[in-house]
């Protein structure tokens, strides 16, 4: 069975063509200055509607996360962690933690990560973490 992948709309469209891109693309309102994900026409925080795209540095921190130990038809039996990561612009995200053991002695909260892209299909790539050193 494939992955469900997301379909892109007209809110979330930048988002997804900067992925493709190798680019993780966030807001920000021009009013108050704050960025936030997922993307939407207006400032979750003021309610503004003066918003602009920027290329976020795509480093973050482990903010919490599962190992989920369930096979998945699409991923394969091994464990995978299901995450919320802090990004550096200050957006919380899910995401899935890749390139370091499943385990809860590597996946320490905290931890610095840098986004990677993994191209699902020929019209979506989704941004991953990995560690930016290795456990």
């Amino acid at each position: 069975m494939p992955r469900t992948l997301p379909k892109p709309t007209p809110e979330t469209r930048h988002f997804w063509e900067g992925c493709k891109l190798g680019e993780l693309r966030l807001q920000r309102c021009r009013s108050c200055g704050e960025a936030y994900f997922p993307p939407r026409p207006f400032c979750p925080e003021c309610a503004g509607r003066d918003v602009e795209v920027f290329t976020a540095s795509g480093k973050a921190t482990l903010y919490s996360y599962v190992i989920n130990h369930r096979p998945r038809a699409d991923i394969g039996t091994e464990p995978h962690s299901i995450a919320v990561v802090t990004l550096a612009e200050g957006p919380r995200m899910m995401t899935n933690i890749i390139n370091c053991p499943q385990t809860p002695q590597a996946l320490q909260l905290d931890m610095p990560l840098q986004v990677v892209f993994g191209n699902e299909s020929a019209e979506i790539s989704l941004p991953y973490f990995e560690p930016t050193v290795q456990p």
